[in-house]
C-alpha cells in the first residue's frame, strides 16, 4: 500500500493518501492501495473509527488527467466503476469514516470526501467538481452524493459551472461539518474520532447502517431498519453496561464492543 500510509492511535485508524508531488491525484495504483487499506481497516477489530486525509497541501486534487485522457468510452466506464467500487468501500465501511480535508478536494477528491461519513475541513481547503470543464461528467459518485448532501439545486450549480468554493462556503451549504485552522485539523479530527470510539460500538455501527440504508429508501422501510437495530442492541453487553451506568449515575462506562 505504497500510496496510502496507515497509522493507528488507540482505536483510531488514520489513512493518509501519500502522493504529495502530484497533489495526491488518483491513479489506478492509488485506488488499489486505498481499497486495500479500507479492507484492512474493516478487518481490524481494534479500529473503531477511521480518519482519511492527504499528505502535503492537498486532500485529493482529483483523478490523474494524464492517465484518463487516452481512455475510450468503454475504458472510461470501467475507470468510473473502479473508482466507485473503492469509494463504496469507504461509504459502506462498518466503522465511521471522518474526512480530514487539509487542502484541495476537487473532482475525485471531493467525491472521496463525500463518501466519508463526516467531513472536517482546514480553512485552506478548496472544493469543486470541475469535470464538465474537461468534457466529462463527475465519474466517482459526484452526481449522486453531492445532490444528497447539499440538495439538487446547489449540486447542479456546482457541477454545471465547474466552479471551486472555499471551506467557508462549503460549510455554509452543508458540504462540510466544520472548518478549523490548518494546524488544528488533525487534532479536531482525532478529538471527534476518540469521542466516537468511546461509545458503544455495536450501537455506533448499527446507527451508521440505519442512516446509510435509510436515506436510500422510504421512511417506513427506514423505520423497519431502525427497529431491527434497536432490538439487536438489547442483546449486547454494552447496552447493559450503558444503562447500568446511567441508573447508577456513573460517568465511567466500560464498553467492550460486544
Amino acid at each position: 500500500m505504497g500510496f496510502v500510509k496507515t497509522e493507528q492511535k488507540g482505536h483510531v485508524a488514520i489513512l493518509t493518501i501519500d502522493r504529495p508531488e502530484a497533489l495526491n491525484a488518483l491513479t489506478a495504483d492509488v485506488l488499489r492501495d486505498l481499497g486495500e487499506a479500507m479492507d484492512a481497516v474493516e478487518a481490524n477489530d481494534e479500529a473503531y473509527v477511521v480518519i482519511l486525509t492527504g499528505a502535503g497541501r492537498s486532500f485529493v486534487a482529483g483523478a490523474d488527467i494524464g492517465e484518463m485522457k487516452p481512455l475510450t468510452a468503454v475504458e472510461g466506464k470501467a475507470w468510473g466503476n473502479a473508482g466507485n467500487d473503492v469509494f463504496l468501500k469507504v461509504e459502506n465501511c462498518t466503522k465511521p469514516v471522518i474526512a480530514a480535508i487539509n487542502g484541495f478536494a476537487l473532482g475525485g477528491g471531493c467525491e472521496l470526501a463525500m463518501a466519508c461519513d463526516i467531513r472536517l475541513a482546514s480553512e485552506k481547503a478548496k472544493f469543486g467538481q470541475p469535470e464538465v470543464g474537461l468534457g466529462i461528467t463527475p465519474g466517482f459518485g459526484g452526481t449522486q452524493r453531492l445532490a444528497r448532501i447539499v440538495g439538487t439545486g446547489r449540486a447542479m450549480e456546482l457541477i454545471f459551472t465547474a466552479k471551486t468554493i472555499d471551506a467557508a462556503q462549503a460549510e455554509k451549504i452543508g458540504l462540510v461539518n466544520a472548518v478549523c485552522a490548518p494546524e488544528e485539523l488533525m487534532d479536531k479530527a482525532m478529538e471527534m474520532a476518540e469521542m466516537i470510539a468511546a461509545q458503544a460500538q455495536v450501537a455506533v455501527r448499527e446507527s451508521k447502517r440505519c442512516i446509510r440504508k435509510g436515506i436510500q429508501t422510504d421512511i417506513n422501510t427506514g423505520l423497519a431498519f431502525e427497529a431491527e437495530a434497536f432490538g439487536l442492541c438489547f442483546s449486547t453487553e454494552d447496552q447493559k453496561e450503558g444503562m447500568s451506568a446511567f441508573l447508577e449515575k456513573r460517568k465511567e462506562k466500560h464498553f467492550t464492543g460486544k
